[in-house]
C-alpha cells in the first residue's frame, strides 16, 4: 500500500512541474514587457533631469522628501488607476481594443516627444508649467507626480496592461512591475544632481531618444493588437 501511494504521488509531481513550467515562461515575458514599458514611459534619468532643474537652489533634505512624496502619490494613482480603470472604461461604453487604439496612438505621440527631445506637456511639464513649478514651494504633486512620475502614459499602459490580464496574480504581478519601476525613479531622484553632472543634458537626451525608439515600437504594438482585436470580433 506505502508503495502504491508513493507511486501514485510521484506520477502527479511531475505534472505539476510541467503546468509550472508551461505558465513561468508566459508569466516572465509579460512582466518583462511590462517593466521595460513602464520604465520607458517614465524615464527615470529624464525625470531626474527635470527634478535637479527645478530644486537646485533647494536644501538636500527638501529634495529627499519632495522626492518620496512624489513617488507616493504616484504609487496611489498607479493603484486607483489599475483597480478603477477597466471597470470605468465599461461604464463608459469603452471596449478594451477601443483604448488599446487610442492608448498606443498616445504612447505614439510620448514616443515622438522623447525622440526629438521636446515638451509637450504628455511626460513632462510645458515651459510655462516649469516656470510656475518653480514660484511653487511644493512641487511633489505638480509636476513630479503628475506628469513626470504618474503622467497619462503610464496610467493609460497600466490601464492596458491590467485589463489584458489573464488572471489577478498577473494583474498583481503587472502592478508590481510598475511600482518597481517607481523605486527605481525615486533611487534616481536621490541621486539627480550626480546624474546631471555625470550625463549631462545632452547625454539624458540620448537616453530619452533611445527610450522613445523602443516606446514607438511598444505602441504600435498596442495599436495593431486593438485593431486587429476589433477585426476578430467583426468576424
Amino acid at each position: 500500500m506505502a508503495r502504491e501511494e508513493f507511486s501514485g504521488t510521484s506520477t502527479r509531481q511531475p505534472s505539476i512541474g510541467r503546468l509550472a513550467i508551461r505558465i513561468q515562461p508566459a508569466l516572465l515575458a509579460q512582466l518583462v514587457h511590462s517593466f521595460v514599458t513602464f520604465f520607458v514611459i517614465i524615464d527615470p534619468v529624464g525625470v531626474a533631469v527635470v527634478f535637479a532643474g527645478l530644486t537646485h537652489e533647494a536644501s538636500d533634505e527638501f529634495r529627499r522628501r519632495t522626492a518620496i512624496q512624489a513617488a507616493l502619490i504616484a504609487a496611489i494613482l498607479v493603484l486607483v488607476f489599475a483597480a478603477v480603470g477597466e471597470p470605468l472604461l465599461l461604464a463608459l461604453g469603452v471596449t478594451m481594443p477601443a483604448f488599446q487604439i487610442a492608448g498606443g496612438l498616445l504612447l505614439f505621440l510620448l514616443a515622438t516627444d522623447m525622440v526629438f527631445a521636446r515638451q509637450s506637456g504628455i511626460q513632462k511639464p510645458t515651459e510655462p508649467e516649469e516656470r510656475e513649478a518653480r514660484r511653487q514651494r511644493d512641487i511633489s504633486v505638480f509636476p513630479l507626480a503628475f506628469p513626470l512620475l504618474a503622467g497619462p502614459g503610464a496610467l493609460t499602459s497600466v490601464v492596458l496592461s491590467v485589463g489584458q490580464a489573464r488572471d489577478t496574480f498577473e494583474a498583481v504581478a503587472i502592478v508590481a512591475s510598475l511600482l518597481v519601476v517607481l523605486i527605481l525613479a525615486l533611487g534616481a531622484l536621490f541621486a539627480a544632481g550626480r546624474l546631471v553632472k555625470l550625463l549631462g543634458i545632452t547625454g539624458a537626451n540620448v537616453v530619452g531618444r533611445v527610450l522613445g525608439v523602443i516606446l514607438a515600437a511598444l505602441a504600435t504594438q498596442y495599436v495593431v493588437d486593438g485593431i486587429s482585436q476589433i477585426i476578430q470580433r467583426g468576424t
